[in-house]
């Protein structure tokens, strides 16, 4: 799709109430709702981080979300794809100045040209102990990307068209931060395996853009 015809339409995502948890566990590992029970206690007091969803127009006009590929470093979520983002800072206002500032430091995206659409159903993750606050948000101008090479392996596009297509989404073995191997539902982007956390993000803004694409 288009990006000129995509950011037309995108603001429409928010009129339309977040699918939460319910959506969200179709992309999650097999233990996943199991941990979210036996951390109740834990998830008012979790740490808390920001990551978005950025929309933008790429090759030949159409529209693409980025992610980036974490350092293999020491980490629950080293060697993953994710959002571009991470914690607070004590600068920051609000977890939208967050977001913004990670992305510019991450993927050297100008935070002058983010523009923020709506907040999506915030993700509670037991291995690392993080609240996460996903935003979707656009840019107007293809970006020009610059890895912040501590955090960032490379930075990967995807076309919407691959996004929303359900022959990318499949079943694949991980190996978990324990060192454990499992068989988790995923998307198969091209050799790019998007799974766990991001993954659950990501299905709920496909749901909500399927509604909002369909009218």
């Amino acid at each position: 799709m288009r990006f000129d015809a995509f950011s037309k339409i995108i603001s429409k995502i928010s009129l339309y109430e977040l699918p939460g948890l319910e959506v969200q566990l179709q992309m999650a590992p097999p233990y996943r709702e199991l941990l979210l029970k036996q951390s109740a206690e834990l998830i008012d007091k979790a740490k808390l981080a920001a990551v978005l969803a950025l929309f933008y127009p790429g090759l030949n006009g159409k529209t693409y979300l980025v992610f980036i590929l974490r350092q293999s470093r020491i980490g629950v979520h080293s060697g993953q794809i994710g959002f571009p983002g991470g914690k607070p800072e004590m600068g920051d206002a609000n977890l939208q100045q967050t977001v913004v500032r990670e992305t510019h430091e991450e993927i050297g995206v100008n935070p002058e040209l983010i523009e923020l659409i709506t907040p999506m159903s915030k993700l509670y993750i037991p291995p690392s102990n993080f609240n996460v606050f996903p935003f979707v948000g656009i840019t107007q101008t293809q970006p020009v990307f610059k890895a912040q090479l501590s955090e960032v392996a490379s930075i990967i596009e995807i076309s919407l068209d691959d996004l929303i297509h359900p022959k990318y989404r499949t079943s694949v073995k991980v190996k978990t931060a324990d060192g454990l191997s499992i068989t988790v539902p995923a998307f198969n982007f091209s050799g790019h395996i998007v799974w766990g956390a991001t993954a659950m993000i990501l299905t709920e803004i496909i749901y909500l853009l399927n509604l909002i694409l369909k009218k």
